[in-house]
């Protein structure tokens, strides 16, 4: 697993998903637990389930179902619920362009700011974030490492778990 090289997480809360709902579900409770001004950090191959774990998100920030989508081509979208949503999607960025978008205006702001592929800006992240790994195991299976950077991301991640019914493993 990667890690940050600023510090560790402090806690490791793994969890397997055997269908897009339960992907999109695990979001949804993330969303709900928020409380603004989160950064959630997404990790993984194309096809491993961010944007289905962002759409879950945006339900739980009261966004209308079908809203949010892959921002692939815009790069950022915002979007407008019980708190703001941004988007942001580097797919199309090498590391050196993701660098100079220009993202510490939503880092520092009370939205809950998403962002797939950030593994290509790990510089541009605050201390502070909740990084989430998706891992595809075949068919619609997921393995999901929620890795929380601040004991208040711990305590999301653990309401979050606790009301979708999943039970993380946490490991050092």
């Amino acid at each position: 697993m990667a890690s940050d090289k600023r510090r560790g997480p402090q806690a490791v809360f793994t969890v397997e998903m055997s269908s897009t709902r339960e992907t999109e579900d695990l979001g949804e409770k993330l969303g709900r637990a928020c409380t603004g001004g989160e950064i959630i950090a997404l990790v993984g191959p194309l096809g491993a389930g961010k944007t289905c774990l962002t759409r879950g998100f945006a339900r739980g920030l009261g966004i209308p179902e079908g809203n949010a989508t892959s921002p692939t081509f815009a790069l950022i979208h915002e979007y407008r619920g019980r708190l703001p949503l941004v988007h942001v999607d580097l797919y199309r960025l090498d590391t050196e362009a993701a660098g100079h978008l220009g993202l510490e205006e939503y880092l520092e702001s009370s939205a809950v700011t998403v962002i797939e592929w950030a593994d290509k800006l790990p510089a541009q992240l605050p201390r502070d974030h909740l990084r989430i790994e998706l891992e595809h195991r075949g068919g619609d299976r997921r393995r999901i490492t929620l890795c929380p950077f601040s004991a208040g991301y711990q305590k999301l991640v653990g309401a979050a778990l606790s009301a979708a019914r999943h039970h993380g493993t946490p490991s050092a």
